[in-house]
């Protein structure tokens, strides 16, 4: 059930919103829902060119939630649909900023190996004089 209710909120912003605000690349992230099915925790990743634009993009959606909902009840086979909650889910964006950090010291660790392997390999072959 979250993931319908996942899939049909992606396709509602995606494809069914046209607020200028809305910009940068956004992804459903996780969907929760209670067993009594009466709210849906929506967590949204918002990857755009600035902080405030991530804001003014999460607020769009939020202004947005109406519609969202009608696209989703009218995916959902049951009597009754759960109210969405949206929540923007920094884990993400922690993760790959871990990553990023990762990466820059891997790169960092194999430059410092290949400059103590040219001293090595200068110390192994001295210059010699003519």
């Amino acid at each position: 059930m979250a993931r319908v209710i996942k899939e049909a909120v992606s396709e509602a912003i995606a494809n069914h919103l046209s607020d200028p605000r809305i910009e940068g690349f956004i992804s459903v992230t996780q969907v929760n829902l209670p067993p009594d099915l009466r709210f849906a925790d929506v967590y949204l990743s918002v990857f755009g060119v600035s902080e405030k634009a991530v804001m003014l993009t999460f607020k769009a959606i939020t202004h947005a939630s109406h519609r969202i909902q009608s696209v989703v009840s009218n995916r959902w086979h049951s009597k009754y649909c759960p109210e969405l909650r949206f929540y923007l889910d920094e884990n993400f964006k922690k993760t790959i900023e871990t990553m990023k950090l990762i990466e820059e010291a891997n790169k960092a660790h194999e430059e410092k190996e290949k400059a103590e392997k040219e001293k090595q390999e200068l110390d192994d072959n001295p210059k010699q004089d003519q």
